[in-house]
């Protein structure tokens, strides 16, 4: 794909306002991805637009000084910020992973926007949630000639024996070209599909399809200059590969971890501009001892189920005596409930800041109507959320007693309105 666009009068004069809001960003850098001449305003410096929903949050809160704190906010000169990152883009009701959702991320103000990474047949990063996910985030089942390359093609339902469908079909089963000719769609499948039209349907009651019409896939390096263009921040996520390394017998993981930041100094990005994050700490070591300047902010993606060792002081001081700086645990492991069921940091999160590492949490606005408890990104307090608006003060607890530096959500305008609210008491 031809990554350098000319472009007639307005969209240079678009183009130029953008390279104005980046120091260093010269002219013939202002790349435009085919297709967003149809959005306005593509601008750094556009106003952030939240919508109704942190507002709608907000009435849904129990009563007391937070709530008050939060309906008095002046929300007229709102501030992008780097403790609202976009996670995957804004998935609650875009395409995750596509361009329209990275710039309804960017228009809710987050200030770091995130591009999982995967790999194709030919060896080139994409923006995708998972190297198999193809078959539940892109129409590839119901193209032929590429779901015959799936490594499991779609098989339909068998309604009659209570058989589900079947299908797997990774970024690494076809090309770069082949992946740039899909179209993104909400995260979700029917499983008991009779045919592959039907087996795309299945978007969760509480997201929606009402921005699925379009979903533009993008390689990792069309995301490095879309964000640079909307004025965000990097936070790239190598994915863990679902076959065998060295991929095609010469391609190895460490490769592929060089191959993704070398995409960044290609790009001319700052390293602090960037937070490259893994769920396999071989992958953070290898960018702290390689490539220092990126491996700063290298982020250790824990999953990890918490047991005496890897929640203890010796553990987290192991991880910052090797270099890592920063730990993202998912959300309930830096929470819990003290003796009166009020949410408070956990051991995890006091032992992780005492270490000396800063933290960032995920993921906000993924689990749906948190009036049963919150489901498994709550699951250590349970019992305290019985309402939507207590995401808010979740959000709080982590952001004023744990300390997070950062949290992911899947609809950035919630973190975003915190963190102009609560200006004084968020990290970044």
């Amino acid at each position: 794909m031809k990554l350098r666009m000319f472009m007639g009068l307005s969209l240079c004069t678009i183009a130029l306002s953008v390279a104005q809001a980046a120091p260093g960003k010269s002219h013939h850098e202002s790349w435009v991805p085919p297709g967003l001449d149809e959005w306005h305003q593509l601008d750094a410096k556009a106003p952030i637009q939240l919508g109704p929903r942190p507002f709608w949050l907000v009435e849904d809160m129990d009563e007391g000084p937070l709530k008050e704190r939060l309906q008095a906010c002046n929300t007229r000169n709102l501030k992008r910020t780097d403790f609202s990152i976009g996670h995957r883009g804004a998935p609650l009701q875009f395409p995750e992973h596509t361009l329209e959702s990275y710039v309804a991320a960017a228009r809710m103000g987050a200030g770091i926007v995130e591009c999982d990474v995967a790999f194709t047949k030919d060896r080139e990063l994409v923006c995708r949630h998972a190297q198999n996910d193809l078959h539940t985030t892109t129409n590839i089942v119901a193209v032929p000639e590429l779901n015959a390359k799936c490594t499991q093609p779609f098989v339909p339902a068998d309604p009659a024996s209570g058989t589900p469908a079947q299908a797997e079909c990774r970024t690494s089963d076809i090309t770069l070209a082949e992946f740039k000719s899909l179209k993104g769609k909400m995260d979700a499948f029917n499983p008991m599909a009779t045919t592959p039209e039907e087996y795309l349907a299945g978007t969760a009651d509480w997201r929606t399809d009402l921005y699925a019409s379009r979903g533009t896939l993008m390689t990792h390096k069309e995301s490095i200059e879309l964000f640079k263009a909307l004025g965000v921040k990097f936070t790239p996520e190598l994915k863990s590969p679902v076959v065998d390394m060295p991929f095609g017998g010469d391609y190895s993981q460490q490769d592929y971890a060089r191959q993704m930041i070398q995409d960044y100094i290609d790009a001319g990005v700052k390293p602090k501009d960037v937070w490259p994050q893994s769920f396999n700490l071989a992958d953070v070591l290898f960018w702290i001892n390689e490539t220092p300047r990126f491996g700063k902010q290298a982020v250790f993606l824990d999953q990890s189920a918490p047991t005496p060792e890897n929640t203890s002081l010796a553990y987290m001081e192991s991880l910052k005596a090797q270099g890592v700086n920063i730990l993202a645990p998912a959300l309930w492991k830096m929470l819990t409930l003290d003796s009166y069921g009020e949410i408070v940091p956990s051991e995890y999160a006091d032992n992780a800041r005492m270490a000396g590492l800063d933290l960032i949490a995920w993921t906000v606005e993924r689990s749906g109507p948190l009036a049963n408890g919150g489901g498994w990104y709550y699951q250590t307090i349970t019992d305290a959320i019985n309402n939507d608006g207590d995401m808010l003060t979740v959000i709080d607890v982590l952001a004023k007693e744990v300390g997070v530096i950062g949290i992911f959500s899947d609809w950035p305008a919630t973190t975003t309105f915190y963190a102009n609210c609560m200006a004084s008491t968020v990290a970044r």
